[in-house]
C-alpha cells in the first residue's frame, strides 16, 4: 500500500485510509485494488490489459478515459536513465495522471500550490490518479522496476509541461516501503 511522505513536516502517512483522506485534500485519487491476477512477468502489455480489463473499463467509465496502455520498465530497459530523465523533474499536463501499478514500486513528488511538497510511494496494488495541472515529478525505487498500467483521455493531453523551478533537485528519490513504517500509522519520522 502506499506511504506518503511529507518531509518539511518529517512526517509519514500509512494506511490506505489516512492515505486517501490526506491525498483527497489535494484532488488526487487513491485506491489499493489487488493486483494479483494470472499474469505471467513475461507478459506483453495486451495480456496484461486483457487480465485487469474488468479494471480498465471500469476507469474508462468513470473518468471519461479513451485509451490505456502499459509501461514496463526494468533495469534492463533500454535507455532508462534518458527516459527517467523526463519524468523526474517538475511538470504538469493537461490531462490526469493515472496509473495502476500492477508490478514493482515508484515514487511521486507533488508540489501542490498552497501545500508542503510531499512524496507518494506507490507499489503494486495501488492507483493513483494526479488531477491534470498538479505540479509532479517521478522516480523508480532502487531495484528500478515497475509496471503500471496508464490511461488517457487524449495522449496528447499528456505531454509533460516543464515548470523549470529547479524544485525537485531539493527532494532526493528515496524509497522506504512499508518495513520502514511503525505500525500504528502516521507519526513522525527521523
Amino acid at each position: 500500500m502506499a506511504l506518503v511522505r511529507i518531509p518539511e513536516r518529517r512526517q509519514t502517512i500509512d494506511g490506505i485510509e489516512a492515505v486517501s483522506k490526506f491525498l483527497a485534500t489535494y484532488g488526487i485519487t487513491y485506491e489499493r485494488w489487488e493486483a494479483k491476477r494470472d499474469v505471467p512477468a513475461d507478459a506483453t502489455a495486451d495480456a496484461v490489459l486483457q487480465a485487469y480489463g474488468d479494471k480498465v473499463d471500469e476507469l474508462k467509465a468513470r473518468g471519461g478515459y479513451t485509451t490505456a496502455d502499459v509501461i514496463d520498465v526494468n533495469p534492463a530497459t533500454p535507455n532508462l536513465d534518458a527516459m527517467l530523465a523526463k519524468f523526474s523533474i517538475e511538470h504538469w499536463h493537461d490531462e490526469d495522471e493515472v496509473r495502476f501499478i500492477v508490478e514493482g514500486r515508484g515514487l511521486f513528488h507533488v508540489h501542490p500550490s498552497g501545500g508542503p511538497v510531499f512524496a507518494i510511494e506507490v507499489q503494486a496494488g495501488d492507483l493513483i490518479s494526479v488531477p491534470r495541472g498538479t505540479h509532479h515529478w517521478f522516480d523508480l525505487c532502487a531495484d528500478r522496476r515497475i509496471r503500471a498500467i496508464r490511461l488517457f483521455q487524449d495522449a496528447s493531453g499528456w505531454t509533460p509541461h516543464y515548470t523549470k523551478s529547479g524544485v525537485d533537485a531539493n527532494f532526493q528519490p528515496v524509497c522506504f516501503g512499508p518495513a520502514f513504517v511503525p505500525r500504528g500509522g502516521s507519526q513522525p519520522s527521523a
